[in-house]
């Protein structure tokens, strides 16, 4: 608490603030600062959660290097303001304390599909106005990538608890192990009375290297490796092919579950992993290793086989990567763990007529979220591809608006058709 008063008294309350303008839901930050000092928690806690219902998550996992502490002015000579441990803290407090008042409900059913970030979103946005909400969760757990995605020592598990909680006080219906797609149709939801569907189920379907050898015991997606990687028997050394937060997820965890010796291998250098710098160098502190410039070409009992890469510069000043020539080498290992990237399922697509997709399997939606499908709404990594959880939260808070305006309109129009 007294380091986070100085962090709060570091504070210069600008009143163009960068790090608000910086920051995807324009989180007041000065104001929360203010309140902060003013020990006024509980004020505090209830602006954060009525901007961002999960902002005790995104005070962990947000990338504030690129928002709120990479825009702070005092960063430019000096330290900047952490302001994510200020909101973590009000955040978490205010989660574990709120009073709710269910709202009166206005008898309309809303389904949402999915109860990642987005879902959990819409559902908060929703069942505050009143409607009759239920979610559908095709694990035994909410949270999606929240849950699945991320390792609990990095995101504890009892935030996400504590969310379920709060949303069930709401009024919120949770449905888990309830698959959407081949027996629960969308057909059937409209039917038994939901006036609209939220589909926000994330993206799943790992990426092939589409190499020898990718199918072999050794060798495993690093997104189905979090969802339980406990339950893996990784060995001492293991090889993370990509670098994005799930190769340093996956990396981070095999060394937490006793691997002894974990790379990351990828094409490019430092400056083009798509990880954050933060997650990079908790990996490092972490005792991961990393191996740049080398491209997986297959996989063998033994480990992996790698080649050297270099950029080059075009004529035109631009850069090229290209493979070194002969350059192809044996690097032993026990597990070999695939992270570049990952596509949309589809089993709500393959079984469901109107859901028209594109590259990548991705729903199709307009800027208000609509689908292809009349009263069927999506956003979040379902139909904008693997993002951040506070893009997800953003998409969600303008989705579930739309779905509002959609349900009232169509009400409307029932009433005049009626009359």
């Amino acid at each position: 608490m007294k380091n986070l008063l100085s962090e709060a008294n570091n504070c210069l309350l600008c009143k163009n603030a960068r790090c608000q303008k910086n920051c995807p839901i324009d989180t007041p930050i000065p104001e929360i600062i203010k309140l902060y000092k003013e020990n006024n928690f509980e004020k505090a806690g209830e602006i954060l959660f009525n901007n961002n219902p999960l902002s005790s998550i995104c005070a962990i996992v947000c990338p504030h290097e690129t928002q709120c502490s990479g825009n702070c002015i005092r960063g430019i000579k000096g330290e900047p303001v952490h302001f994510y441990n200020i909101e973590k803290e009000i955040s978490f407090e205010y989660l574990k304390n709120m009073n709710i008042t269910k709202p009166k409900s206005n008898e309309l059913k809303v389904a949402i599909v999915g109860s990642g970030p987005a879902g959990i979103t819409v559902a908060f946005d929703l069942a505050k106005k009143g409607y009759d909400v239920t979610i559908f969760e095709k694990n035994e757990k909410i949270g999606g990538v929240l849950t699945y995605g991320i390792p609990s020592f990095r995101l504890p598990e009892n935030i996400i608890n504590l969310i379920g909680t709060r949303l069930k006080e709401y009024g919120v219906k949770i449905k888990i192990n309830s698959l959407v797609g081949p027996v629960v149709t969308l057909d059937k939801l409209f039917e038994d009375g939901y006036k609209a569907i939220f589909i926000g189920t994330g993206v799943w379907n790992p990426k092939r290297l589409n190499i020898k050898g990718e199918t072999f015991g050794h060798a495993h997606y690093a997104i189905n490796y979090l969802k339980s990687p406990h339950l893996y028997d990784l060995g001492e050394k293991v090889i993370v092919i990509g670098a994005g937060n799930v190769a340093m997820d996956a990396a981070r965890s095999a060394k937490h579950y006793g691997s002894k010796e974990v790379y990351v291998t990828y094409r490019r250098d430092f400056e083009d992993m798509t990880a954050t710098n933060h997650e990079i160098n908790d990996a490092k502190q972490e005792g991961v290793l990393f191996n740049t410039f080398k491209s997986p070409v297959e996989i063998v009992d033994e480990g992996i086989i790698l080649a050297d890469t270099k950029k080059i510069i075009n004529e035109d000043g631009t850069t090229s990567l290209i493979t070194v020539e002969n350059s192809e080498k044996l690097y032993e290992c026990d597990s070999v763990l695939i992270a570049v990237s990952q596509e949309a399922k589809n089993n709500i697509v393959v079984n469901n007529k109107g859901l028209d997709v594109k590259r990548g399997g991705l729903l199709f939606t307009n800027e208000y979220g609509q689908t292809t499908r009349e009263g069927v709404f999506a956003c979040g990594d379902v139909a904008h591809g693997a993002s951040t959880v506070i893009e997800a939260v953003v998409s969600a808070k303008k989705i579930s608006q739309s779905i509002d305006n959609y349900i009232q309109d169509t009400i409307n129009e029932e009433i005049e058709f009626t009359s």
